[in-house]
């Protein structure tokens, strides 16, 4: 059976995942209704992945006799212009990013084995999570003032396309 620390440290972490995921869709949102459907098609690819990643934990701990419970709080942000978003996402992933460390701090100190490597993926998905996010910030303070620069990035952004992640530690469900 799976250590309860370990177990509950992860149930908060697929809480985290679902709060990332309805709190990307407010940013798309927000960008939806600026007419910025580039940058809202960003974020809705996000929260894809942010719900990928919660059912990739939740089947995990299933599949080691855990039933997670799921609740997260609703998101309260509100924007004053196009760059808030950005670096509010560029601080929640480095947010995301601590507690995944302390789920794996959590395993390492019971050395749950499986557990810490299941989460090695978690790990380097939120390098590349902090790197996008720092480059949409970035790319916003020097292109986003002026309107064919931000009519650009949103073409680029517009550009994403959503793939399922099959790096992702997850069994098919049974």
């Amino acid at each position: 059976a799976i250590n309860s620390a370990v177990a509950q440290a992860l149930e908060e972490q697929i809480n985290a995942e679902l709060y990332s995921s309805y709190l990307y869709l407010t940013f798309a949102d927000y960008y939806e209704d600026r007419g910025l459907k580039g940058f809202a098609n960003w974020y809705m690819i996000q929260v894809k992945e942010e719900a990928d990643h919660a059912l990739a934990i939740r089947r995990y701990l299933l599949d080691n006799d855990y039933k997670p419970t799921m609740g997260h709080a609703k998101p309260d942000k509100v924007f004053e212009n196009d760059l808030e978003p950005l670096e509010a996402g560029l601080a929640h992933e480095e947010y995301v990013t601590s507690l995944i460390h302390h789920c794996y701090e959590v395993a390492h100190e019971v050395r749950d084995i499986r557990a810490m490597q299941m989460l090695d993926w978690f790990v380097k998905e939120q390098g590349e999570e902090e790197a996008n996010a720092r480059d949409m910030v970035t790319n916003m303070k020097l292109f986003g003032s002026d309107p064919k620069g931000l009519f650009d990035l949103d073409r680029e952004y517009q550009a994403r396309v959503y793939t399922a992640q099959t790096a992702l530690p997850m069994r098919p469900a049974a």
